[in-house]
């Protein structure tokens, strides 16, 4: 299974001045970064993390996935999202912040069992709601 982490690079570096979303994209990058880590320990073949920045053709990402919504008659490509591809070529994705959040920490919880180290990522307090909600 190969998985990869979209996120906008400027969310990332706190330059659209959303701090809430800043908090939960720095979050899903730790925890990625953390599983890429100890990968081998739950079977994992490779774990990518793709900053992308606005203007980006979409064409540099590791797996070749993308999500799209209309908004008011125009086509918008998520810029954070959460691709997983199983040995067969099926691709699971998920766009929405909370989903790649309980992926991801699920991923940490199977690593845990599999591991004596401390594996876990404090978490915000903007993500720590989005799980629990």
């Amino acid at each position: 299974m190969r998985i990869e982490l979209r996120v906008c690079k400027h969310c990332y570096e706190g330059e659209h001045g959303n701090p809430e979303k800043t908090a939960v994209t720095t979050d899903m990058v730790e925890i990625a970064r953390r599983v890429r880590e100890y990968k081998d320990l739950i079977g994992l073949d490779a774990l990518y993390v793709t900053m992308v920045e606005e203007g980006d053709p979409g064409g540099a990402e590791e797996l070749p996935a993308i999500v799209a919504h209309l908004q008011h008659d125009q086509v918008n490509l998520a810029d954070t999202q959460l691709v997983m591809e199983d040995d067969d070529g099926n691709m699971l994705v998920y766009p929405e912040p909370e989903d790649i959040l309980d992926v991801l920490t699920r991923n940490i919880d199977q690593i845990s069992q599999q591991t004596r180290q401390d594996v876990t990522v404090e978490l915000s307090e903007e993500s720590a709601e989005l799980l629990t909600a």
